[in-house]
């Protein structure tokens, strides 16, 4: 008889990680991310105080009151810790880069000047 691998099970939260880790190391998908999230924030925040006023009316239905300040503060705060790591990381690529520049600099000095013995 046959037996058969067991089967795999497919893991949401390894998943999800995986796929985080990718959208946060890539510069140009974590910025899509920052602008996508803040536009949503921001068209939360334009319909929740404008056309969606009424639906979200406190003294009649505070869950969703709640839920949807609550979705809005979540994703201004989103966008926030992304645009706190691009920071973060553009800072350590540009210290990195001036390191570089440092060690090719002096390479290229020590290079170029002349040996104390040869002048003798």
């Amino acid at each position: 008889m046959e037996t058969r691998p067991p089967k795999k099970s497919f893991w949401m939260v390894p998943f999800t990680v995986q796929v985080t880790r990718g959208l946060l190391r890539d510069e140009r998908s974590r910025r899509k991310m920052m602008v996508i999230s803040l536009l949503i924030a921001v068209v939360m925040l334009v319909a929740g105080l404008t056309v969606l006023r009424p639906w979200l009316n406190p003294h009649e239905r505070p869950w969703r009151f709640i839920f949807f300040w609550f979705a809005c503060a979540w994703e201004t705060l989103l966008v926030l810790l992304l645009a706190l790591l691009d920071l973060l990381l553009v800072r350590a690529q540009a210290r990195a880069a001036r390191r570089t520049f440092r060690e090719e600099l002096s390479q290229t000095a020590t290079s170029d000047s002349p040996d104390a013995t040869d002048q003798k």
